[in-house]
């Protein structure tokens, strides 16, 4: 097969139709060849280039080296630039920037003679938008990782400038008083920015900027070109930032050093980065919210309770010798009042106007803060007492005015408790502390009055929170136990049952009263967990007891009336009984008055559950409230125990006598168990047997034992009997309290 003929003629009428720009020089750097593609590409006539340096062709920055580029490539045995491609930017000759990617090809006549083929592709929108991508995923890199906006905004003008050679990029902020402030501008001339943040831009001109946005460049360059030109700027490319509910939030320009005459780039990389722009905008009002969330009250604007602390934390660290201060904590007494008859809305406009009449009698430098609820601080710097009493006084006063919401007129009045720095705590957390100790005295001496903080007072409230983080310490170590007091059937003796009674000692806090760390676990709440490791315990002790048979019929356990409004406590107490293999039978669920009088349907369902479960339901201290004879009927009560109050000096008591043999009777006829707390002398004893009380339980039979006592106490009473006293004895007691 012969070679096919490729003259002259053919190559070059081939090349001259090629659509991508070829270029040929000889060995002097001449143009030899230009196709009509080349000449698209330069905004160049063929005439003008060929027979030319190649230098027309080449960016003027590299121009003055090219030829001895060239000549090198041409001298040299490899091939470098021959068979690759590269980016090459450059400026038409009207002025649109190019992107061409560039290929070589080298050809070595016989005679020696070095020619370069050139063949250039218009790459301009591609090499555009991938710098649009890069720009993209820089700036949302940096968002996504919290950057601030001026960091972001220094990114994004540096990358702008970096992909627009000779030009200045700034991103300007519109305030929400209309101020222009630039957020970033790494290389505008100083008096520029001082006068573009000087000016102030009104709603019409947002306006304006957010239906044409061309108006932009009226703003920031038409009325500043002359100093713009001065300092070197030549144009400006502008548009102005709007987020997706189309509000006008800043601008962003881009100033060049030289005229860009048709060069549509600089605009096109200016409206690319609005979309950033605006994001990076939202961002920081989010982060601004988010910061206002977290530091002021988002009802009445005040500082939160957070904050205040940071602001009195502030004030102690002062190093300029004068750091007393006082602290007045405020509460509208019986706002729960108020906000149950207005509701919620009103209540909240209610709350706003204290706010601000507050503000209006606080002067510069005094820190107002809402710290929840209806209660309010105020820090007073430089307020000794009797300052500080004038302007409780004042607070009072002002608070207490009529004040008019909705349709109502209220008067009302508010509590307050005072601290000051240094005397009341060494920081925020002492004497917000100390106020609200004092707040609380307020509203105990009455209301609508002052009261200082009390040293002794605090010192409780200390105490209360120091046996708090013990006692939650001790609950997760194990470090309560339970202690078992015997209850005896009345006329035989015979063990009934035991109450289980929570007892703690502390290693460093010794023993410490079951009234005393009761009251702190309800106030802390951790009373429901004593109450499920007090039946969890109770549980194990009597499987213990039945292994070492000890027969103990049932464990009353004592509950808090916290623990009935949980619907889960029968199903927790079926799931002890169940791991544990007891009957019902064997526990005892004691309730207080408390229960007793809570007529919620949750409380009601929870004691019906547990009694059908085959519990028994046991009424504590019956008697010493305001019980409801009705209420004690609806009640799956299976025993109601008499308080230890009605049996001191019982026998020489008629009348408690008679409560008692009432409720004894009561009992009888419900078909409950009655048990008598607190018996302690044989006297009294002898008269419950006479009241056919069923049950005793007191220090004449036994105090609270630990397990081990108890079984000692179980194996040497199980077998004794009593002898019945004569009647006559316990009549002849209570002739003795007649004739007294």
């Amino acid at each position: 097969m012969s070679k096919p003929n490729l003259s002259a003629e053919v190559l070059i009428s081939a090349l001259e139709q090629a659509i991508d720009a070829t270029v040929i020089i000889d060995d002097q750097n001449h143009v030899i060849f230009f196709n009509s593609a080349a000449e698209n590409l330069w905004g160049l006539d063929k005439k003008d280039v060929l027979g030319q340096n190649v230098n027309v062709l080449v960016p003027m920055l590299h121009r003055n080296g090219h030829d001895a580029f060239v000549d090198r490539s041409r001298s040299s045995s490899q091939n470098r630039i021959v068979g690759t491609s590269r980016e090459v930017e450059f400026t038409r000759s009207d002025g649109e920037y190019i992107c061409g990617e560039l290929s070589l090809s080298k050809v070595v006549t016989d005679n020696g003679r070095v020619f370069f083929m050139g063949v250039m592709k218009n790459v301009t929108n591609e090499s555009q938008q991938r710098k649009i991508l890069i720009l993209q995923n820089d700036v949302l890199q940096a968002l996504a990782s919290d950057m601030v906006i001026q960091d972001v905004a220094d990114l994004l003008c540096r990358r702008v400038e970096s992909f627009v050679p000779g030009t200045v990029a700034v991103l300007m902020l519109i305030t929400p008083d209309g101020q222009l402030r630039v957020l970033s501008s790494p290389t505008l001339p100083k008096r520029y920015r001082a006068s573009l943040e000087s000016l102030y831009i009104s709603s019409s001109e947002l306006e304006k900027l957010r239906l044409d946005p061309k108006y932009a460049t009226r703003l920031v360059w038409d009325s500043y070109r002359s100093l713009g030109i001065s300092l070197g700027l030549q144009q400006c490319f502008c548009t102005p930032v709007c987020t997706r509910s189309g509000q006008v939030k800043g601008i962003f320009a881009l100033y060049s050093r030289e005229d860009q005459g048709r060069n549509t780039w600089p605009q096109r990389i200016v409206d690319s980065c609005i979309p950033f722009c605006a994001l990076a905008f939202e961002q920081n009002a989010t982060q601004e919210h988010i910061s206002h969330l977290a530091n002021f009250d988002s009802l009445t604007g005040l500082l939160n309770r957070s904050s205040v602390h940071k602001v009195i934390e502030s004030m102690i660290n002062k190093q300029d010798g004068n750091r007393q201060f006082a602290i007045f904590m405020l509460d509208i007494d019986r706002f729960r009042d108020i906000n149950d008859a207005l509701g919620h809305v009103y209540a909240d406009q209610f709350l706003v106007e204290i706010a601000a009449r507050i503000r209006a009698i606080a002067l510069d430098g005094y820190v107002i803060s809402r710290s929840g609820g209806d209660e309010f601080v105020v820090v007073v710097p430089n307020c000794p007492n009797k300052e500080a009493a004038e302007f409780a006084e004042r607070l009072l006063t002002t608070i207490a005015k009529p004040m008019q919401i909705g349709q109502n007129t209220l008067t009302i009045s508010c509590s307050i408790g005072i601290s000051t720095y240094p005397d009341n705590g060494p920081d925020s957390e002492s004497l917000l502390s100390t106020a609200d100790v004092a707040l609380r005295q307020a509203k105990e001496d009455g209301r609508g009055t002052f009261r200082f903080a009390n040293l002794e007072k605090n010192q409780v409230a200390q105490d209360r929170l120091v046996l708090g983080s013990a006692l939650r310490d001790s609950l997760a170590k194990g470090m309560l136990n339970l202690h078992y007091q015997p209850q005896v059937r009345t006329h035989t003796l015979e063990l009934s049952g035991v109450e289980a009674l929570s007892r703690w000692h502390h290693p460093t806090l010794g023993n410490i009263y079951p009234s005393r760390f009761i009251a702190v676990a309800e106030e802390t709440g951790q009373i429901e967990a004593i109450g499920r490791w007090s039946l969890l315990e109770a549980c194990r002790q009597i499987v213990k007891w039945d292994r070492d048979s000890i027969h103990v019929p049932t464990v009353a356990v004592n509950l808090s009336a916290v623990h009935f409004r949980n619907r889960a406590l029968p199903e927790h107490i079926a799931a002890l009984l169940n791991d544990h293999n007891l009957k019902p039978a064997r526990l005892t669920v004691e309730i207080t008055e408390s229960v007793m009088m809570d007529n919620s349907r949750d409380t009601e369902e929870v004691l019906q559950s547990i009694r059908n479960l085959g519990c028994g339901l046991s009424m504590d201290d019956f008697g010493t409230g305001y019980s409801s004879l009705s209420r004690l009927t609806r009640l799956p009560l299976t025993e109601i125990k008499i308080d230890r109050s009605f049996i001191n000096d019982f026998e020489y008591d008629t009348n408690a006598q008679a409560v008692t043999m009432a409720v004894i009777g009561i009992g009888s006829r419900l078909g409950m168990t009655v048990v008598t707390e607190g018996v302690e002398t044989e006297q009294q004893r002898q008269l419950l047997e006479e009241l056919n009380c069923d049950v005793m339980q007191g220090y004449l039979f036994a105090k609270p034992l630990a397990p081990d006592d108890l079984e000692k106490w179980v194996r040497q009473h199980k077998t004794i009997k009593k002898v019945p006293p004569p009647v006559a004895a316990a009549k002849t007691v209570s002739d003795k309290k007649k004739s007294s």
